[in-house]
């Protein structure tokens, strides 16, 4: 058994994402999970997947709960130790350091030798809410999306998506190394960034002729793959039948895009129907549900998951198959 932190505060959206890193994922508190299998190289990938450990025992949210599953847990580990503990979220109200030295003082007594710098094993402890979890850790999810900001970018355009939920969308999408990842509707090709970096290989059309320019300039700062970008109408694309492994596709928003809005839902409309002829799976974003478009068509509609940006502004992730 494997226990999973989450980050964000949605812990169905998180899960949902570690599932393509993990096997069985379920919630057991704020921000921490157990799943039945792990595949360690795709988990450094998640957005919003923090660590991931071998489970070693649980028990309630106190330093002497956690000193004694220590002390009567199996331990096949040998070489220093460093205990990590952490109240998850702020929601245990436990004291960490007091639980670091209770279950550091029981390893220590159990014939491990401590070494916070260079530990042979990092011993987490999770606290959340009534539970805590122990486990070894195994790896932890690459960061540095804030390296990679919309507005660090050399083309930048407002309401570009961030790298974070970018990256859960291009994991919900289930996007393996060489798979060709489609975007329809590119924009600055934020999307495709994220894409690229877990080893798929970008394929973005966009309307404007500014954006496919400046998505070729966001593309060759981050990515040093093989990568396309051309102009396209996302109702008409020049692709062959099946011609991607997934797509992504942020659709324009209604108040924000120059499209007149009662044309926004022939566009997404047909957008969907496009992309259900060249891609089998994928995922929608967009500032409404269009969960029926997407049946219509001829998606699957797996999940909807609505999350908040700001006052004015929800964005609806649809995961398609």
């Amino acid at each position: 058994m494997y226990v999973l932190e989450l980050g964000g505060e949605d812990d169905a959206f998180a899960a949902a994402e570690a599932a393509v890193a993990a096997r069985d994922v379920a919630v057991i508190a704020p921000g921490v999970a157990l799943a039945r299998g792990l595949d360690a190289d795709r988990f450094r990938s998640l957005a919003f997947g923090r660590r991931a450990g071998e489970l070693l025992a649980r028990c309630e949210a106190t330093s002497e709960a956690a000193g004694a599953a220590v002390r009567s847990a199996t331990v096949d580990r040998d070489g220093p130790v460093a205990v990590r503990a952490r109240d998850v979220r702020g929601t245990a109200d436990v004291d960490t350091q007091a639980i670091e030295r209770v279950v550091g003082s029981v390893l220590v007594d159990r014939g491990f030798t401590v070494d916070l710098e260079t530990p042979d094993h990092v011993l987490l402890v999770l606290c959340a809410g009534d539970e805590c979890v122990l486990a070894w850790q195994l790896v932890e999810s690459e960061r540095g999306y804030g390296d990679r900001l919309p507005t660090d970018r050399p083309f930048f355009q407002p309401g570009s998506m961030d790298p974070l939920l970018a990256r859960s969308v291009v994991n919900l999408a289930r996007v393996e190394p060489g798979d060709v990842v489609l975007d329809p509707m590119c924009g600055t090709g934020g999307l495709l960034i994220e894409a690229g970096l877990v080893g798929g290989r970008p394929v973005g059309f966009d309307a404007q002729r500014k954006m496919t320019a400046g998505t070729r300039e966001n593309l060759g700062k981050y990515l040093d793959g093989r990568w396309d970008v051309g102009m396209a109408d996302a109702t008409r694309l020049p692709l062959a039948d099946g011609a991607a492994d997934a797509i992504v596709l942020d659709a324009p928003y209604g108040r924000q895009s120059k499209i007149a809005t009662h044309g926004l839902g022939d566009l997404v409309a047909g957008a969907l129907a496009e992309a259900r002829r060249v891609a089998p799976r994928g995922v929608l974003v967009a500032d409404r549900s269009w969960h029926v478009a997407a049946e219509s068509a001829g998606w699957s509609v797996e999940r909807v998951f609505q999350r908040r940006v700001h006052r004015s502004l929800d964005r609806y992730v649809h995961v398609l198959s």
